[in-house]
């Protein structure tokens, strides 16, 4: 009996010991549950902020179209453009603080591999709203392997702020998107960032500005101090200066005084100011009429009385009419500067109604837009970027894709604020938006409201328009102008882990070839690999890992290799003819083709395609067509290494086919046709020459150069850059290999470089018969 009433009295203290217990695990999980809340609170939540701290993006103002500012930022890899975006969002009320490049925490690099490397990858675009003007702006990478993210959000946008780095003024990649800007007719502002870093100088980033990219820079701030001692800047126009001050130990740049420069505190900077001054108003009439005439007129004999209002207005036509750019500067990193830099964005750069592009006169009020980039989203597939320049966007309503001639449903509308996007419920001309749904569309695709819009456009254009309304000369005049995609340099093998993941390989580089255009993706007709072919050794690495990250394959890459071309040095000519009964039906055709080199100008990467004489009238379109792809097709496989053809005219001299020859077998004569002809030709390796620029400490530049001579390297300029010597060459890609490794060794890590596509040369006899040694293994 007492044994019982012991074991009753156990599982009596058990029970209480065991709720003991969870009650307390239950506390403590309740405890971890609130932490881990807590944690979540602090991570960045832009669509629902706690009130009062940062602004929502719902709360993102709409205001009428010249109250709208489509921007990018563009620089110099390292020139500060991510930095100054996100002081930009801040000042701006919509992030709570500002992260850092070097810590990986910053708003538009939230790729994995952005973060690892400090670089901006691709670009990304954040709308926020500042002045009483909103501002959708893209920030861009400044790698030369990523060129093309570049080019396409310039292709979208009205205007740029160029930021350079002022030790350094313009540095390689500053020339290459400045360029880009011009092709597209971008207005622009310039922005000298880093004027507190140590060998940081105005006025000699100015002049590299004037000298090389061959503009007149508008000064209208000047620095207080430079490097250790900047401390803010002078307003030219209004001879004000902005000087930041810390508050309680907070430097967030938020807290700064603004006053009027007086002879009795900086007589020096007063008078610097009045000279910057009245040099400004002499620039901007030598480029302005109006703006000339008044100043001639009423303020002839006193500058100083000139009103600011007037000058500003006549720096904005100036800038406006690519005539001239203003000059800003700050530190974007040590938080001055921006704010006023913000306000140079709505008073100086064009609002969208202030382009002008023809097209918008046929379409009027109804919907227009280009699609300029795609993200693939596991949960909700393919986003695509589109710039609305006309009409009203809206979800769940159909849209038609003119490059693609069909139609598709948009499901949801969004706007973006980098990885971060709000669901709206419609979109004005003007913007920038994200789609949900678009299945097809890709990079460079026109978007209009339906097919019918699109004929009615083309009849206003003047142009009949057939049934295929996609694919006739008369919708042509209706695409908007899409992106050039630059040719691969570089290229390898890959392979994935297994064979039963090689359509979860296939599939994978389908989706990142339709997010990343200059990614190309082949087949070797010889041995069935898989060939990745890419803009750089950085940009192969960055699939590679995206591959591994995103889509869970643990691929393999073959050595790195350059993408030659072949070309032609001779005229020749060749007949071939086809003749195979296949089924019922004979197929028989007979082809004459000559080809001869290139003579015009530049290169010519497509086949240039002439018709004789007595051959043009006779073709019909399909025979032509057919004619044509069987010329491409060869035209990808050079005779000597396999690489694809360039600089070769090739004349149609005659086509006989019978009435039953089909359109494949033509095709297949004529590469047939073509194939015999380069046999027969002297034939040419072209390989790819880059220009290269080295900056170096002088203690370091003859190694530098010894080792560029090694590599077949031309030097073309010495310059100087402060304390340092920047290094122009042309340099051929194949002795580029690991340079990075070998420039870090010579100049014990100090070197930097950055290389881009120049052209392609031609070969030597000796280069050409050791690289085709080396490919069939003899050598």
């Amino acid at each position: 009996m007492l044994r019982n009433k012991r074991k009753v009295l156990l599982r009596a203290l058990k029970r209480v010991y065991l709720h003991s217990q969870c009650t307390y695990y239950q506390k403590a999980r309740t405890l971890c549950v609130k932490k881990f809340r807590s944690h979540l609170y602090l991570q960045r939540n832009y669509s629902s902020p706690p009130p009062g701290e940062v602004k929502s993006l719902r709360s993102i103002i709409t205001p009428p179209l010249s109250k709208i500012r489509n921007i990018g930022i563009m620089a110099h890899i390292d020139a500060g453009k991510t930095t100054t975006t996100e002081r930009m969002l801040y000042y701006s009320g919509y992030i709570r603080s500002f992260g850092d490049v070097d810590d990986g925490d910053t708003v538009t690099d939230f790729m994995a591999q952005e973060r690892e490397r400090g670089i901006t990858i691709q670009s990304a675009a954040v709308t926020f709203d500042w002045a009483g003007h909103r501002i959708n702006l893209i920030d861009t990478p400044g790698h030369v392997d990523f060129t093309l993210e570049v080019e396409r959000s310039l292709r979208v946008l009205d205007g740029a702020v160029a930021v350079f780095d002022a030790s350094a003024g313009v540095e390689a990649q500053s020339l290459t998107v400045w360029r880009q800007a011009d092709k597209h007719h971008i207005p622009r502002i310039c922005f000298l960032n880093k004027m507190d870093k140590t060998g940081a100088s105005f006025r000699y980033s100015v002049e590299s500005i004037e000298q090389k990219l061959k503009t007149k820079p508008l000064l209208l701030q000047l620095p207080i101090g430079e490097a250790k001692t900047f401390r803010g800047i002078v307003d030219v126009v209004t001879k004000e200066q902005v000087i930041w001050k810390s508050a309680t130990g907070l430097d967030d740049g938020k807290n700064f005084e603004q006053k009027p420069l007086k002879e009795a505190e900086s007589p020096d900077l007063l008078k610097d100011t009045i000279d910057a001054r009245t040099t400004l108003i002499e620039q901007v009439a030598d480029l302005d009429d109006e703006f000339a005439e008044l100043v001639l007129g009423e303020f002839s004999e006193d500058f100083d009385s000139l009103p600011a209002d007037k000058l500003h207005s006549a720096v904005r036509r100036v800038t406006l009419a690519q005539k001239a750019v203003p000059v800003f500067c700050g530190s974007a990193l040590k938080n001055k500067g921006v704010q006023p830099l913000l306000d140079a964005i709505t008073m100086y750069l064009p609002a969208p109604n202030e382009r002008n592009y023809e097209f918008l006169q046929w379409y009027k009020d109804d919907l227009c837009a280009l699609a300029f980039k795609v993200l693939h989203d596991k949960q909700r597939g393919p986003l695509v970027f589109v710039r609305i320049y006309s009409g009203t966007m809206k979800p769940q309503s159909a849209v038609y894709n003119i490059n693609k001639n069909l139609t598709e449903r948009m499901s949801r509308l969004l706007l973006p604020f980098a990885d971060q996007q709000i669901e709206i419920s419609s979109l004005t001309a003007g913007n920038i938006a994200l789609t949900v749904g678009l299945k097809k569309s890709a990079t460079g695709d026109t978007i209009v409201s339906s097919k019918a819009s699109a004929k009615a456009a083309a009849q206003k254009a003047g142009k009949a328009v057939g049934s295929n309304c996609g694919q006739t000369g008369g919708v042509e005049n209706l695409l908007l102008a899409g992106v050039e995609i630059p040719e691969p340099v570089f290229f390898c093998t890959i392979e994935p882990p297994s064979m039963a993941r090689q359509q979860d390989l296939d599939n994978a580089l389908a989706c990142l070839q339709r997010e990343d255009p200059s990614l190309k993706v082949k087949i070797d007709a010889d041995t069935g690999q898989t060939i990745l072919c890419g803009m750089g050794e950085l940009h192969i690495e960055i699939i590679h890992d995206r591959i591994k990250r995103e889509y869970g394959l643990e691929t393999y890459l073959g050595p790195l290799q350059v993408a030659y071309r072949e070309t032609i040095q001779n005229t020749v000519h060749a007949t071939d003819t086809l003749d195979r009964i296949i089924g019922e039906k004979r197929h028989q055709v007979t082809v004459e083709l000559g080809l001869s080199p290139w003579n015009g100008e530049g290169s010519a990467t497509a086949p240039v395609i002439e018709y004789a004489e007595n051959t043009c009238n006779p073709l019909q379109p399909e025979l032509r067509e057919a004619v044509e792809n069987g010329i491409h097709t060869l035209y990808l496989h050079g005779p000597l290494l396999g690489f694809p053809v360039q600089d070769v005219v090739v004349t149609v001299h005659a086509v006989a086919a019978n009435a039953d020859t089909s359109p494949t077998m033509i095709s297949a004569c004529v590469s047939r046709c073509m194939q015999k002809a380069l046999k027969k030709a002297d034939k040419q390796v072209l390989e790819p020459l880059m220009n290269l620029e080295i900056t170096v400490g002088e203690n370091h530049l003859g190694a530098v150069l010894g080792d560029l001579a090694q590599r077949r390297g031309s030097i073309q300029e010495i310059q100087s850059r402060q304390d340092n010597k920047v290094v122009v060459a042309s340099v051929p890609l194949g002795k580029m290999m690991g340079y990075s490794t070998t420039l870090r060794t010579l100049t014990s890590g100090s070197g930097t470089f950055t290389l881009e596509l120049a052209s392609y040369q031609a070969m030597s006899l000796h280069e050409q018969t050791a690289l085709l040694n080396k490919r069939i293994g003899l050598a």
